[in-house]
């Protein structure tokens, strides 16, 4: 049994325990609720009828004796139902982990994030979005921005070799740690259980609202003042019959405070928003200032381990003035609390400062934690993939090979089909042109390639036994799609992206261009198609790029013999007991067959004995 098996066969394990624990919490749930129905029951009917008939005293006995067992049990219950949910939300993340090594693409939800630019280098080439799409098996972030960060890495067309490394290290150590990605998880899909994920947009809003007035300070001391003038003169009036003094200054502290606290009518809204937001991630942040991380971990979250700057302190402050809000919900109390003292103005004030700190340290922490989701989806590929390896990066200009891949393999095919291939690059300008049979493998080995480097610039680990490989700007030309709403054909748009793709390998960059093609002017005739290929490969050479074109025009790898930095390549097939079989090896040389015919026999739609093209 293989490292990855052995893995599956754990996760395996954990669900069938997990399971088991939830039948026997669901049992003692059961119980508990028909024990607090009884209580209920008991406490109501049957004390009613024993005020009726023995009286109040022994009515209060009876009501106590069942109402304290009552609110036991209800804290214990809920305290169940805590534990119920966390086991199911556990659950939920091992059968998608689970699902991500078996590739059962419907129990894994579909994340949603913004579609890329329509002129993007290579988003729709790669299969890098939407479902059954890389994004779809590495995504394990909970909030909307984490998602959509890891699909920012995946989508860059620039890498940044620094920023590169830097995630890469961080990623490796996330895939040592398991148990932290874990219980991140954990209290991620807690906060989103109802929500359907977390966005921190709303509350990233709230901050940029305008804050109180700079005056607002000396107001608060001016009715203070007039407070303890109002309440002077009232006990003076009442307890030693002073005159009606306390009227004209209460009738000035009402008008002072009625201008100055329209800002603080919605307080309590805005104030029990705020503290709620927060309170839904308390236990993501207490997670992250609390967790140590010694390796390059630790000073992404450094933010958040600052003693006086923990998100912890702050939402201790921010409850408090969610408390002291709500006693707009109790009229009489906040008529006679703000009639001395301007009770809602100085808790409008103590929460705009609030908010000024959070300004400036929540955007920080926030980021951590979505840092911390991309960085996870990465590490967590790893881990479920033990055959996965870490890209080692050198210069184009080396003297080494510009990319090297061993057993180089596609993520989003099921394991039992998968073939890995070797592959090489010496340097930039060279070309390979990958001929074969139809279904022999040639896109997917374009795509293989592709959405490893998308990996390997990401800072995640690649599907291959070793890859090293030069920062290069991906671009591809694989999936071309006419577009009747803008009046395209297929070839008209095939032309507008071959000539995109020309223009990003003659612009000068410091990056060569690494360009993937499949089916060069599959969108004209065989003459035209022809003579076009072999002038457009001929342009291609020997600029600042190195690229793959996957054909079935075997006239084209005549180009090898003519220019010395083009190769050949290709994949074939066979017909054994009357079905094709390909075995997905990448070999060098031209393909020696083709298998249209073939096909074509074998469905029945050609007589037996007719042609069969061979390449001598």
């Amino acid at each position: 049994m293989d490292a990855k098996q052995k893995r599956l066969q754990g996760l395996l394990r954990q669900i069938v325990r997990v399971e088991g624990r939830l039948v026997g919490l669901r049992r003692q749930s059961e119980r508990l609720t028909a024990v607090r129905l009884t209580l209920f029951f008991l406490g109501g009917v049957g004390s009613g009828a024993i005020f009726i008939t023995l009286g109040a005293a022994v009515w209060a006995a009876t009501f106590l004796l069942f109402f304290v067992p009552f609110v036991a049990a209800v804290v214990v219950h809920r305290r169940l139902e805590r534990s119920l949910r966390r086991h199911q939300v556990w659950l939920q993340l091992k059968q998608h982990q689970v699902a991500r090594m078996r590739l059962d693409w419907a129990v894994l939800p579909l994340p949603t994030v913004a579609d890329p630019p329509a002129d993007h280098p290579f988003a729709r080439d790669f299969d890098l979005l939407g479902a059954r799409s890389l994004h779809h098996l590495l995504q394990t972030a909970v909030s909307h921005e984490g998602s959509q960060r890891l699909a920012d890495w995946l989508l860059n067309p620039v890498p940044d070799l620094a920023t590169t490394q830097r995630r890469q290290s961080q990623v490796r150590e996330l895939q040592a740690k398991p148990l932290f990605r874990d219980k991140l998880a954990l209290n991620a899909r807690l906060l989103e259980a109802k929500s359907g994920g977390w966005a921190g947009r709303p509350l990233l809003d709230w901050l940029q609202q305008p804050t109180v007035p700079p005056q607002t300070r000396p107001i608060l001391w001016l009715l203070a003042g007039l407070g303890l003038l109002n309440l002077g003169l009232l006990l003076g009036n009442v307890l030693a019959g002073w005159g009606a003094w306390w009227v004209a200054p209460a009738l000035l502290y009402a008008a002072i405070f009625m201008l100055a606290s329209r800002r603080s009518q919605s307080l309590f809204k805005e104030a029990w928003f705020v503290e709620t937001r927060l309170r839904q991630l308390t236990a993501v942040f207490h997670l992250l200032e609390t967790f140590h991380h010694a390796g390059p971990l630790a000073e992404l979250v450094a933010p958040l381990q600052t003693a006086e700057k923990r998100p912890s302190h702050l939402l201790r402050r921010v409850s408090r003035i969610a408390a002291a809000a709500g006693i707009q919900n109790n009229p009489m109390l906040w008529l006679l609390l703000n009639f001395f003292t301007p009770w809602d103005l100085y808790f409008a004030y103590r929460l705009d400062q609030a908010r000024q700190t959070l300004a400036e340290l929540l955007p920080g922490w926030l980021d951590c934690w979505y840092e911390l989701e991309a960085l996870g989806s990465l590490a967590n590929f790893g881990y479920l993939n033990p055959a996965t390896t870490y890209p080692t990066f050198v210069a184009a200009s080396s003297k080494a090979s510009c990319f090297a891949a061993t057993q180089i393999a596609h993520p989003l095919l099921p394991e039992a089909g998968r073939v890995g291939n070797d592959f090489c690059i010496k340097r930039v300008g060279q070309l390979f042109i990958l001929t074969g049979s139809n279904m022999s493998g040639k896109s997917s080995f374009l795509r293989t390639l592709g959405v490893n480097l998308c990996l390997a610039y990401a800072g995640g680990p690649v599907l291959a036994n070793s890859l090293t490989t030069a920062l290069f700007r991906p671009f591809a030309a694989i999936r071309v799609t006419d577009s009747v709403v803008d009046g395209f054909s297929y070839f008209y748009a095939e032309v507008r992206r071959l000539r995109a793709l020309l223009d990003a390998l003659q612009q000068p960059d410091a990056l060569p261009l690494f360009f993937l093609i499949d089916e060069i002017f599959r969108g004209t005739n065989n003459r035209e198609r022809l003579i076009g290929s072999r002038a457009y490969i001929q342009v291609l050479v020997g600029q600042n790029g190195v690229g793959l074109i996957a054909t079935h025009d075997l006239e084209l790898v005549q180009l090898a013999d003519e220019m010395p930095a083009i190769a050949n390549w290709h994949f074939r097939d066979e017909v054994v007991a009357g079905q094709m079989v390909f075995d997905y090896t990448l070999r060098p040389g031209p393909s020696p067959t083709t298998n249209a015919l073939k096909i074509m026999r074998l469905a029945g739609l050609l007589p037996e004995g007719s042609g069969e093209i061979w390449l001598d």
